[in-house]
């Protein structure tokens, strides 16, 4: 099971460090990275393995939005391979 995990803002030093560490914490590992800066304006696509989770999915995607809008000062948002799968099939 993966997820696709997305980061925008202001660029700032760390960003991909803080955002990695926080889904270290939840057992989601990191499998690809893509990041971009546009002037003063950051956006990654982080692709992780969310096999082996230690919370449930949904309360991941909570924690990280949470966290980036409360402490990062970022929009993230996590989404499930299953949302990307089921577009595909309609």
């Amino acid at each position: 099971m993966r997820a696709i995990v997305t980061v925008i803002g202001k660029d700032a030093v760390g960003i991909l460090a803080k955002v990695s560490t926080e889904c270290a914490n939840y057992n989601a590992n990191v499998i690809e990275v893509t990041q971009s800066v546009i002037e003063d304006l950051f956006a990654m696509i982080m692709l992780v393995d969310i096999s082996k989770l230690n919370i449930d999915f949904a309360e991941m995607a909570e924690k990280l939005a949470a966290k980036g809008e409360n402490e990062w000062g970022l929009k993230v948002l996590a989404m499930h391979e299953d949302i990307f799968n089921c577009m595909h099939h309609i």
